[in-house]
């Protein structure tokens, strides 16, 4: 191997662009998705995953080309009341683990670039993964909402209604007109996610929902067992994301009590 090749590879694992699918670095042991080219459909292979919440492994909504980022932290500070957090294509989500360590959450990539990165309580980065996705089968997202929060006993739900009267929810994640649920969580403090590639003219709606709590036992409405008196949802709008036009508006919203229900934002597209 010649001199100039070794030094460019050794750029590209220094920037994490090929990353082997499982490997360790530093604090954290990442095992996908990988860096580099990443083919969701082969990336993902079908194998048992076991989740760091209450288990819960309901799959609903539109979550056919969904990827899965899992990994396991080395070291957790559990005398802290903060959290580590998940950095996906700068949308900053509360990162939960169970107590080993190990995290696994769904969330729908979109073409392109993608970025993803986990701090540490106090807010060092511990690893940061850079990959390319290349499923061309995949479309770009003109408007993705990414719904996450701060307390894993709490459950709360995405709603958003489009302007010919749709509303996706996890009773009816996939709509006719093209938009949907592409990750509706039910074992964890999100992320939800609506996407849609081909936006209609006119005005859309965004709410969330404090529907309950679960744990061990399953879903149930006792308020005294959350981990928060006050739940804190953060909802980013991401619009013509992975684009030069890309842009977006973050809302963090109070949840006090079961039955909270919040007309986030409104706005109008065409």
């Amino acid at each position: 191997m010649s001199d100039l090749r070794q030094a460019l590879l050794a750029v590209a694992v220094t920037l994490g662009v090929l990353a082997a699918p499982a490997h360790a670095d530093g604090g954290l042991e990442w095992k996908r998705p990988a860096g580099g080219w990443t083919h969701s459909g082969l990336a993902d292979e079908p194998s048992p995953v076991t989740y760091a919440y209450p288990n819960n492994l309901i799959d609903r909504g539109g979550q056919r080309q969904r990827t899965l980022i899992e990994g396991k932290l080395k070291q957790l500070d559990k005398s802290s009341r903060r959290l580590p957090t998940l950095i996906v294509n700068g949308n900053p989500m509360p990162l939960y683990t169970g107590d080993d360590g190990s995290f696994a959450r769904p969330y729908a990539f979109g073409p392109g670039s993608n970025g993803i990165e986990v701090k540490d309580a106090a807010g060092r980065s511990i690893k940061r993964v850079q990959f390319y996705e290349a499923n061309r089968t995949k479309t770009t997202a003109r408007i993705r909402i990414v719904l996450a929060w701060d307390d894993p006993q709490a459950e709360l739900d995405l709603h958003v209604v489009t302007p010919d009267g749709g509303h996706a929810f996890f009773g009816e994640p996939i709509l006719a007109n093209g938009g949907g649920l592409d990750v509706d969580s039910v074992d964890g403090a999100g992320p939800e996610m609506f996407s849609m590639t081909s936006p209609m003219t006119g005005t859309y709606h965004v709410y969330v929902n404090y529907w309950g709590n679960f744990g061990a036992s399953g879903y149930h409405f006792d308020e005294a067992t959350r981990q928060r008196d006050v739940i804190s949802a953060r909802i980013t709008l991401i619009f013509d994301e992975n684009t030069p036009a890309e842009r977006r508006e973050t809302f963090t919203v109070p949840m006090r009590k079961i039955g909270d229900l919040t007309l986030v934002r409104s706005f109008r597209r065409g």
